[in-house]
C-alpha cells in the first residue's frame, strides 16, 4: 500500500490513521508470542561444607549462592547489597577464595567449603578480625560489615601467600600487607558510611600481629 505523504494529508485523514494505530494496540497478543510463566523450576540437589557443617539442600538451578545460603540455610550475615556484585556485601569465602556470591549460581559449588560472617566467630569468640573491627570502629551501621571481614579475611591471605596486586611493585621481594596493598584489595567492598580509614586500621593491626 502507497502511504500519502504528511503534506498532503486532511485533518480527517490524520485523525483516522491516528484512530486506526490507536486500535492496534488494544488487540489481544497472540497466546504463542506471550510469555511462559507456569513453567515448573529444574530441582537439583546441592551439597556443601558452610562453616564446617556438611549441608545438603535442593535448589531451583538458577538459585544464586547468595540466596541458598540466606533463604534456604538461613544464614543472613551475608547481605544482598546492590544484587549486581558491585557492593561486596554478599562476599563470602569459598574454597579458601572470596567471591561475590550474588555472581555465582550454588550449583556451580557442588563439594565446596564456603565461609560466611556467621563461620568466622560467634559473640562469646569472635575472630581477630571481628575484634580489630570493633575496636578500630570499623564496621558502623553495619550492612556492609560481614562482606568487609570475609574479604578482609581472604585479602591478609592473599598476601601471606605472596599473591600479588595491581599496586604490587617488586614481585620478587617480600610482600607486606602496606595500606596500598590494603586498600587496593578491599577497593570492590563499598561503604556507605565512609568508614574506609577505620577498615584500614583494622586490617593493618591484625597484619602486624605475629602468625
Amino acid at each position: 500500500m502507497r502511504i500519502p505523504r504528511v503534506a498532503n494529508m486532511s485533518r480527517r485523514d490524520v485523525i483516522a490513521a491516528a484512530t486506526a494505530c490507536a486500535a492496534m494496540g488494544t488487540l489481544p497478543v497472540p497466546a504463542a508470542a506471550q510469555p511462559g510463566g507456569t513453567e515448573r523450576p529444574v530441582l537439583t540437589t546441592v551439597d556443601m561444607t558452610v562453616n564446617g557443617e556438611r549441608r545438603v539442600v535442593e535448589l531451583d538451578t538458577r538459585t544464586s549462592l547468595l540466596d541458598a545460603v540466606r533463604e534456604h540455610l538461613h544464614l543472613t550475615g551475608a547481605k544482598k547489597g546492590c544484587d549486581h556484585g558491585q557492593c561486596g556485601a554478599c562476599t563470602m569465602i569459598v574454597d579458601g577464595r572470596r567471591i561475590n556470591s550474588c555472581l555465582t549460581l550454588a550449583v556451580m559449588h557442588r563439594g565446596s567449603t564456603v565461609t560466611t560472617i556467621e563461620g568466622l566467630g560467634q559473640p562469646d569468640h569472635l575472630h581477630p578480625m571481628q575484634a580489630a573491627f570493633i575496636e578500630h570502629d570499623g564496621y558502623q551501621c553495619g550492612f556492609c560489615t560481614p562482606g568487609q571481614i570475609c574479604s578482609g579475611v581472604a585479602v591478609l591471605a592473599e598476601i601471606k601467600a605472596g599473591i600479588p596486586s595491581h599496586v604490587t611493585a617488586d614481585l620478587n621481594a617480600p610482600m607486606e600487607a602496606s595500606v596500598d596493598e590494603i586498600r587496593e584489595r578491599m577497593s570492590g567492598n563499598l561503604c556507605r558510611c565512609g568508614a574506609y580509614s577505620n577498615i584500614v586500621e583494622a586490617m593493618t593491626e591484625i597484619a602486624g600481629r605475629p602468625a
